[in-house]
């Protein structure tokens, strides 16, 4: 009995020492370190996307968002990013302001993304900002073109497109120099984007030796412009071209009611305009439109890029792109990841930081660099229609543009 009570008591001694010595055989540390720095993990990456797949910004926000979701696939079908895979939450904002909000309180507090994208119009991404920005997390919008945004939201806030200062120089000197010196101006006033594009065509239209012979608005909810063309109507000559400033959900019936009317002068306007809206809604009077956008999505006449994009679009959903937003969403995803890979990390400061240092990423959309200004500086596209198509019409780099 002594023996067989001896040799347990010294296993247990002999267990407790080594124990506390350390010599228990080690295991593989979850913390272990790659090249990157950063503790490795299996959990995927998860990046926050804000989008108005419903309501009346749909029209450019869903095509965007199907574009950054067939990057995320894309992503991941060949190996991820830092050897994980991408998740990219989407949540529908209705175009309302208040639910837009709450998507970025979702995004932060319960979804714990990493960085944020999205939106196609600055007055969601002006109601979902500040809270990314108070969080700390990077926001690249794909498609809101104020140049005031990221003075407005703070140094998080990063754009995928040009300004508006810049698509309207480009629409101004364009007009002038195609159509002539005298321009109409109508803008939607309840839209923050409205309201700065046709601001910024008046600047740079002016400046050019242009004149404004009549300008007037309306309310973003209008669906009776008669008013309005009553005015053109008295005017004793009519003007070269006629520029207006809306959004895509009007686009279509004020175009339809000015041919209507029997005003068939060229009319110029910006990327609201890039919906398959102004064809359907507006019919043969969309002829001799001209309009600001980012790319052509054309499978004959676009780039390589465009035309690979359009393939791969067409089979993931069954159709082509149906605007330039959706090249535009499927770029902000790859600039989003690309500085992931980047910054070897998750990190929301070092993303911030791989961002701003950005030089020349090949997007379909154009060639994207960041600076302090936190707004690439890319070339426009004039898309042109006829024979009830879009056509391109012109590429331009304007030759100055008005200051944000």
């Amino acid at each position: 009995m002594k023996t067989k009570f001896f040799i347990p008591v010294v296993l247990l001694i002999v267990s407790l020492l080594l124990m506390s010595c350390g010599g228990a055989a080690p295991t593989p540390s979850s913390s272990s370190s790659g090249a990157s720095g950063e503790a490795a993990s299996s959990e995927p990456i998860k990046i926050g996307g804000g989008f108005a797949l419903t309501g009346d910004e749909s029209a450019l926000d869903l095509p965007a968002a199907n574009g950054a979701k067939l990057a995320a696939k894309e992503i991941n079908a060949a190996g991820g990013v830092l050897d994980r895979q991408v998740d990219l939450i989407v949540h529908d904002s209705q175009y309302k302001m208040d639910v837009t909000a709450q998507i970025a309180k979702q995004f932060v507090e319960q979804d714990g993304v990493v960085a944020v994208i999205g939106f196609t119009d600055t007055d969601s991404v002006l109601a979902a900002g500040p809270t990314i920005q108070t969080a700390g997390l990077p926001f690249i919008t794909a498609g809101a073109t104020s140049p005031k945004i990221p003075t407005q939201v703070g140094d998080e806030m990063f754009l995928a497109c040009f300004g508006d200062n810049v698509q309207a120089a480009a629409g101004a000197e364009y007009g002038f120099n195609n159509f002539g010196k005298n321009a109409y101006l109508l803008w939607d006033k309840g839209v923050e984007y409205t309201t700065l594009l046709g601001g910024y065509f008046k600047d740079r239209f002016t400046e050019l030796g242009g004149t404004i012979v009549l300008e007037d608005q309306y309310d973003d909810d209008a669906t009776d412009f008669s008013a309005q063309i009553a005015k053109i109507k008295a005017l004793p000559d009519q003007p070269d071209f006629y520029f207006i400033s809306a959004m895509p959900y009007n686009v279509g019936p004020v175009i339809k009611q000015f041919r209507d009317a029997g005003l068939t002068g060229p009319i110029v306007g910006g990327d609201g305009y890039d919906t398959p809206d102004l064809l359907s809604v507006a019919g043969p009077a969309a002829e001799n439109v001209f309009f600001t956008t980012h790319a052509l999505i054309d499978s004959t006449g676009g780039t390589d890029g465009i035309k690979k994009f359009i393939a791969d679009y067409n089979k993931e959903y069954g159709h082509d792109p149906e605007n330039a937003f959706a090249a535009l969403g499927y770029d902000t995803m790859y600039l989003i990841a690309d500085a992931i890979k980047r910054a070897g990390s998750t990190d929301a400061a070092a993303i911030k930081k791989a961002i701003e240092e950005t030089k020349d990423y090949a997007g379909i959309t154009g060639s994207i660099s960041f600076g302090d200004s936190h707004i690439p500086q890319k070339g426009v596209t004039i898309i042109a229609v006829k024979d009830g198509k879009f056509t391109l019409g012109a590429e331009v780099v304007p030759e100055k543009v008005p200051a944000p």
